[in-house]
């Protein structure tokens, strides 16, 4: 299971490279869930992380487009072009339980871009949306919660529900990732699902996830994942 740290700016970004993440994820958690960040900004992160990542193969980033809603599909593909053209490893979508999903998932199949769809869970996972994205052959797919307020991920979603998810999106080829409000305790809880990649924010931060990184605390979880694996 590899660590994704989701950051807001340069200095972030390189305090969680040499911390030990494996996923560099860029993304403003003061403006929600999947918060975008400007497209110079995501583009002067991935110009820093450049001379890191020649050195350290593994090392990817990841991108949100912000949280735009399903309605939205125009502004939604537009808004992944100039994403994928700051030259990120992938873009991450949210996609809500709404009946306007499936039009917005076959959209960005057709992108020619490393779409990530993020199934937001706050009102559970529609399986026939988890099973076209599966069909429709992304990269990855991952599970999120829009309302941290409400507790960690596995509050709000059964953890029988999260394995089926973890075993689809597995069978289908598709990496599978996890996030929302994790922190260290739920480690156990992570490892027995056995995503690809869990996605960390609550858990590395000395206050709320608005804050600014802590280095003793992004430390701390990656020398827990390391000893795990």
């Amino acid at each position: 299971m590899r660590m994704l740290v989701s950051v807001r700016d340069v200095p972030e970004a390189l305090l969680a490279a040499h911390g030990g993440a494996d996923l560099i994820d860029l993304k403003e958690p003061r403006e929600g869930a999947l918060g975008g960040l400007p497209v110079v900004t995501i583009a002067a992160i991935v110009e820093a992380l450049r001379t890191l990542r020649s050195r350290h193969r593994g090392l990817l980033v990841s991108a949100t487009i912000g949280d735009l809603p399903m309605t939205e599909r125009a502004a939604i593909l537009a808004r992944v072009g100039a994403v994928a053209a700051c030259g990120v490893d992938y873009v991450k979508v949210g996609i809500e339980r709404t009946p306007y999903a499936p039009a917005v998932l076959d959209a960005l199949a057709g992108t020619g871009h490393a779409v990530v769809p993020v199934f937001i869970a706050d009102r559970g996972l529609d399986d026939a949306h988890v099973d076209l994205a599966c069909a429709l052959k992304f990269p990855a797919l991952m599970v999120d919660t829009a309302d941290k307020r409400a507790g960690s991920l596995f509050d709000l979603i059964a953890t029988d529900e999260l394995q089926c998810f973890v075993a689809r999106v597995r069978g289908s080829g598709a990496l599978v990732g996890l996030a929302g409000a994790l922190r260290l305790p739920q480690l156990a809880a992570l490892q027995r699902l056995a995503p690809d990649f869990a996605g960390f924010r609550s858990a590395v931060c000395a206050g709320d996830r608005s804050g600014a990184l802590d280095p003793a605390r992004l430390r701390t979880l990656a020398q827990a994942l390391q000893a795990s694996r």
